[in-house]
């Protein structure tokens, strides 16, 4: 059984990952410089790499008797000082060099839908840079390019709880987000096929109109969805791009240009974004009548 290690542990889709392989009792190893948020998801120390990607010193000799890595590493909004090609280029690159040299056989990078179409936006001017050094390193590799989790839909429903959704155009483009289970068990069952990339996304294909709709009816609110012209997208994107750094810029550049267009990826995994939208406002409303 292939030990396998985990990059990006303790974000959302990596703890996502750490639940699977517990779940399915692979031996595997985590790699987080804290410490803490890993054992509290049930981690035993030996489970743990104490380690900072970013610093090439930390991770050496870390790495050893592991065949499989997995990276979800990478950043939506700059921090710390730290910039896209710091994090999705710079710290992948870090670990793709330590795997070689500790004779790691296949090493799985989790990119973005259609992200080799959009080199020009910030984020994805680094992703696909370490993808061309993944792609040139010599090692067996897969590229995991999902659509959008259910996580990002949360946008939809913080508009509706206010009783209207904002779209830009018709509302008409589509796309079938995935939930972080589901993609993290998609990842796990793609470790040995012999393919070097596919995409995944969720269950259901929806419009942005059903979306905004269906965060609406989740609030039982009245299906009010403002459709902006086109143009302001876009002219929102120059503007920002001159006016702002790309820590500004970066994910609003992202979030906008995901909003222009289709994201269709082939359907995996059970969970349906209704009950996702159901439970998250379940949950707020029950925290709102513990504050009561």
């Amino acid at each position: 059984m292939k030990k396998i290690i985990v990059a990006g542990s303790t974000g959302y889709l990596g703890s996502h990952l750490i639940k699977e392989l517990q779940s399915q009792k692979l031996p595997f190893q985590a790699i987080a410089r804290n410490e803490q948020r890993l054992l509290e998801q049930g981690l035993n120390p030996e489970q743990i790499i104490k380690a900072e990607v970013t610093d090439t010193t930390t991770l050496t000799g870390k790495l050893q008797d592991a065949e499989v890595i997995i990276s979800t590493v990478g950043i939506t909004r700059q921090k710390d000082g730290l910039t896209y090609m710091d994090v999705d280029y710079q710290a992948n690159v870090n670990l793709l060099n330590e795997a070689k040299k500790a004779g790691i056989k296949k090493f799985i990078y989790v990119s973005v839908i259609n992200g080799e179409k959009m080199r020009n936006l910030k984020i994805m001017e680094a992703k696909e840079k370490f993808v061309d050094e993944l792609k040139s390193s010599g090692m067996d590799y897969l590229i995991i390019r999902p659509n959008g989790f259910f996580s990002d839909m949360k946008d939809f429903l913080d508009m509706a709880q206010k009783g209207k959704v904002y779209l830009f155009g018709n509302g008409d483009f589509k796309l079938n987000p995935i939930h972080g289970a589901d993609l993290a068990k998609a990842i796990i069952e793609s470790l040995d096929i012999k393919q070097h990339e596919i995409i995944v996304g969720g269950p259901d294909i929806l419009t942005q109109n059903e979306i905004a709709a269906l965060a609406l009816k989740t609030w039982m609110r009245p299906i009010k969805i403002v459709h902006f012209p086109d143009w302001i997208r876009k002219l929102i994107i120059r503007v920002m791009r001159v006016l702002t750094s790309s820590k500004t810029y970066g994910p609003i550049e992202f979030f906008l240009t995901m909003l222009g267009q289709d994201n269709i990826a082939p359907r995996h995994g059970v969970h349906r974004l209704q009950s996702f939208f159901t439970w998250e406002v379940d949950h707020l409303n029950n925290l709102q009548n513990h504050k009561k």
